[in-house]
C-alpha cells in the first residue's frame, strides 16, 4: 500500500488540471496513489483525467455523475489506502518537494494530525503575487479557525493522518463550502495541526475560483461552523461573531492588482495579457490606458 492517497477531484477543470497533476506525478517522494475524480464534468475534464490513468499507473481515475466536492472527497476518505491523506485542488499547483517534507515532519510528529504549508499566491496566468504569512503552531492555526478563518491551513495543501479523519467521519456533508475549516476544527480537537513555513503549493486565484463565485455563501456558514466548535469544546460563544466578510474585488480592481504583481516580478508578458485583459473589458477606462502604457514600458 502507498504511504500517501492524493484526493484531487476536478469539475470542468481543463483549463488548469494538466498543470496541477503533473505537479503531483514529479513529486520527488514517490509512494502515493493518486484518486483523481472527474465529479461529472461537461468539459473535457474526462479524457484528461483518463488520459492520466493510462500513463502513470499511480493515478486512479474514477469518473461518474455530479456529486459535488464534499461527497467526493468523502468518496475519496472511503477508497484511500495510504497512510496519509494529501488534498490537492485542480487548479493549483505543488512544488517537487512538498510529499517529501510533509512526509518527513508527520512521521517525526506522531501528535501531528494535519499538516499544511505555506503558499505562494499566483494568477491566473501562473505568476507570482505573494507568499502567505500563514501561522505555524497549533494554538496559533486553533486561534484563526476559531475566527472563522479557514485559510489558516490552506485546503490543497493540507496532508493529514488517514485513521484521524475517518475516527472523526471525515468531511460533513451538510457543509458544501467551508468544509475545510469545519473539517480542521474537529481535528483540532483530537491532535495537534501545524503548517510547515516554506511556500510549498502555488495557490492559483482566478475568477472561477469558489473564493470568487460562493463568498456569501462561505461567510453564511463560518458562523454555524464556528459555533458549534465553541460548543464541543464547552467554550462560551462570543456576544457577537466578528468574523471579516471576503467581498471579491471588482474585476477591473484584480485584473489591475496582478498587473501590478506581475511588473513588480519582472514577468512583462503576463503583465502585457493583464493589461489586454482590461483593454477587454475596460477599453475607454482612464486605468486601463495607464496600465497599458505601463505593460509597453515595463514598469
Amino acid at each position: 500500500m502507498p504511504r500517501i492517497s492524493v484526493i484531487l477531484a476536478a469539475y470542468n477543470s481543463e483549463k488548469y488540471l494538466v498543470s496541477a497533476v503533473e505537479s503531483i506525478l514529479r513529486q520527488t517522494y514517490r509512494d502515493f496513489e493518486l484518486l483523481l475524480f472527474d465529479d461529472g464534468s461537461t468539459d473535457s475534464t474526462p479524457r484528461i483525467v483518463s488520459e492520466f490513468g493510462t500513463k502513470d499507473h499511480r493515478v486512479i481515475p474514477i469518473s461518474r455523475p455530479n456529486k459535488g466536492l464534499t461527497r467526493t472527497l468523502n468518496e475519496g476518505i472511503e477508497r484511500a489506502t495510504g497512510e496519509y491523506l494529501a488534498r490537492m485542488d485542480a487548479d493549483d499547483i505543488s512544488l517537487p518537494d512538498r510529499f517529501e517534507k510533509q512526509v518527513a515532519y508527520l512521521d517525526a510528529h506522531p501528535e501531528c494530525v494535519c499538516l499544511g504549508t505555506r503558499v505562494t499566491l499566483i494568477d491566473p496566468y501562473g505568476s507570482p503575487i505573494r507568499v502567505g504569512d500563514h501561522k505555524l503552531t497549533h494554538e496559533q492555526i486553533e486561534s484563526d479557525l476559531l475566527q472563522g478563518i479557514g485559510w489558516a491551513i490552506v485546503h490543497p495543501a493540507a496532508m493529514m493522518r488517514t485513521e484521524a479523519v475517518r475516527r472523526i467521519g471525515g468531511y460533513r456533508e451538510q457543509f458544501k463550502t467551508s468544509q475545510d475549516l469545519d473539517l480542521f476544527l474537529r481535528l483540532g480537537e483530537i491532535g495537534k495541526l501545524a503548517n510547515l513555513p516554506e511556500p510549498l503549493v502555488q495557490y492559483r486565484q482566478h475568477f472561477e475560483s469558489v473564493n470568487n463565485t460562493k463568498a456569501d455563501e462561505q461567510w453564511r456558514v463560518k458562523s454555524i461552523i464556528v459555533a458549534e466548535a465553541y460548543d464541543r469544546r464547552g467554550l462560551r460563544r462570543p456576544d457577537e461573531w466578528n468574523f471579516q466578510k471576503r467581498v471579491p474585488k471588482p474585476v477591473e480592481a484584480q485584473i489591475s492588482d496582478w498587473f501590478w504583481a506581475a511588473i513588480k516580478t519582472g514577468n512583462r508578458s503576463v503583465a502585457f495579457q493583464h493589461a489586454r485583459d482590461l483593454l477587454r473589458l475596460k477599453p475607454f477606462s482612464t486605468n486601463t490606458w495607464k496600465i497599458l502604457y505601463c505593460a509597453l514600458r515595463g514598469r
